[in-house]
This record gives C-alpha cells, sequence and structure tokens, in this order.
C-alpha cells in the first residue's frame, strides 16, 4: 500500500474520531458534559496526548535515521566503485574487460535503483553481473609485486561493494510495523474525539480540526516516505552514482 493511500485512510480515521465526538456531544446528557467530567477528560487526554506526540517524535527520527543511513551507504558505494576504477587503471591494460564490466554494472545498477517504469520498483540485490566482476578479479595473474598488491586492493574494494549493495537491501524493508501504526492512530482518533466533544460545533471549530487531522496525516506520510527511500515522491538522489558513472574509465 502506497503511502499516500495509508496517509489518507489515517487521515479519515482521525477526522472520523473528531465527528464521533461532535455527535456524542449531541447524544450525551448535559450532566456527562459538566466542568468535572470536562477536566478528567482533559486529565487523560492529556496524558494521551503526550504520548502520541513522543511517538510521533521517535518515528520521525527513526525514519530520518534510517533514510540518512540509506544516503550515506550510497555515496560509500559511489566512492568504491570509483575507488575500483582506479584500482584496475593503476593495474595496467590486462584489467580493461573489468574496467569495461564495472562501468556496465554501474549503469545497470542505475536502472535497477531508478527504473523508469516506477511500478516496477527499485532492486537493490547484487546480481550475477556483480559476482562474476568479482570471479575476473580473482582471475587477473599479477607479474609484479605492485601489481599483486592492486590486486589484492581490487578484491577488498569489491567485498566492500557486495557488503554496501546487501546492507542497501537488508535496511529496505520498513521499520513502521502495522500495529504500531494502529495503535498510534487509535490514541489520535480518541484525542480528536476529545477535542470536538466539549466544544460547540460551528464552522471554526470544524475547520480547526479537519486541518489539524490533515497536519497529522501528512507528517505520517512524511515518515512513511523517509522510511522507503527508493520509491514514493521523497527518494534518494541519483546524483552520487551518476557523478561516479562518469568518473569511470578515465
Amino acid at each position: 500500500m502506497s503511502s499516500m493511500t495509508i496517509s489518507l485512510i489515517v487521515f479519515a480515521v482521525i477526522f472520523g474520531g473528531a465527528l464521533l465526538g461532535m455527535t456524542l456531544r449531541a447524544l450525551l446528557p448535559e450532566h456527562h458534559l459538566s466542568p468535572d467530567s470536562r477536566d478528567v477528560v482533559k486529565l487523560g487526554m492529556g496524558l494521551i496526548g503526550t504520548i502520541s506526540a513522543l511517538v510521533l517524535g521517535l518515528l520521525v527520527a527513526s525514519a530520518k535515521s534510517s533514510f540518512d543511513a540509506q544516503r550515506n551507504g550510497l555515496a560509500q558505494l559511489s566512492a568504491n566503485l570509483v575507488l575500483l576504477d582506479r584500482i584496475f587503471a593503476h593495474y595496467g591494460k590486462e584489467s580493461e574487460s573489468c574496467r569495461t564490466q564495472l562501468r556496465e554494472l554501474v549503469t545497470n545498477l542505475l536502472a535497477q535503483l531508478w527504473p523508469e517504469d516506477r511500478t516496477e520498483g527499485a532492486k537493490l540485490e547484487p546480481t550475477a553481473a556483480s559476482e562474476s566482476l568479482y570471479e575476473r578479479i580473482q582471475e587477473l595473474t599479477p607479474r609484479n609485486e605492485s601489481q599483486r598488491v592492486l590486486q589484492a586492493a581490487a578484491i577488498k574494494t569489491g567485498m566492500d561493494i557486495a557488503q554496501a549493495r546487501w546492507l542497501l537491501s537488508a535496511q529496505k524493508s520498513s521499520a513502521l510495523q502495522a500495529p504500531f501504526l494502529i495503535v498510534l492512530v487509535f490514541w489520535l482518533a480518541v484525542l480528536f474525539a476529545s477535542f470536538s466533544m466539549f466544544a460547540k460545533p460551528n464552522a471554526t471549530v470544524f475547520l480547526a480540526l479537519l486541518l489539524c487531522a490533515l497536519s497529522v496525516a501528512a507528517a505520517l506520510f512524511l515518515i512513511l516516505e523517509l522510511d522507503r527511500p527508493f520509491d514514493g515522491m521523497i527518494q534518494l538522489s541519483s546524483d552520487p552514482l551518476r557523478r561516479a558513472l562518469a568518473q569511470l574509465g578515465r
């Protein structure tokens, strides 16, 4: 389910809670809306509001941390690709086929992470082509000590690239679990119901609750988008990998 769809559902549930509160105000006897009842409800809703705010803050921090980790991992991957190409360049003409394969690998990687057809989704797992490049590095036959050192460096860099690919793949899964989101939305719906239950319904109250519910749904939308850095509207930039591709073969 897309982030936009989930956010719209959240908005409907939260604003539905506000409408439920207005309905309860019309149905409840007057003594249920007394100042004493209002104070008790305010105390309880204050606790729920504090918990909800803390949870929302933690979700934002967690999603931003995950997004930054993916961005840093992509930057490290791009740097290692350029480094591997430079190692091949210093190794000599024997590694020309490796450099050509590396360039093809980066071109395919760009197409996998940012496909033209957005419905396909990003493919982060290493492919057979990346494994064959690693095998080709091992097949190089150094003729002197310098080439042996460069081959060892190429093997290590190739392993770092594979590790970065698998790490990006492992971090793709969403950290926001459905039960967690359901409980949070329930708290917010109850909170909005309490807001409208003790206020006389009018256009100002209705508009204020509508905007507040929309703002909360927008916050959850941002959290969901940051949690999916290769899909949706807020994506990681492909510039690091494109700049790396431009440096290959020089």
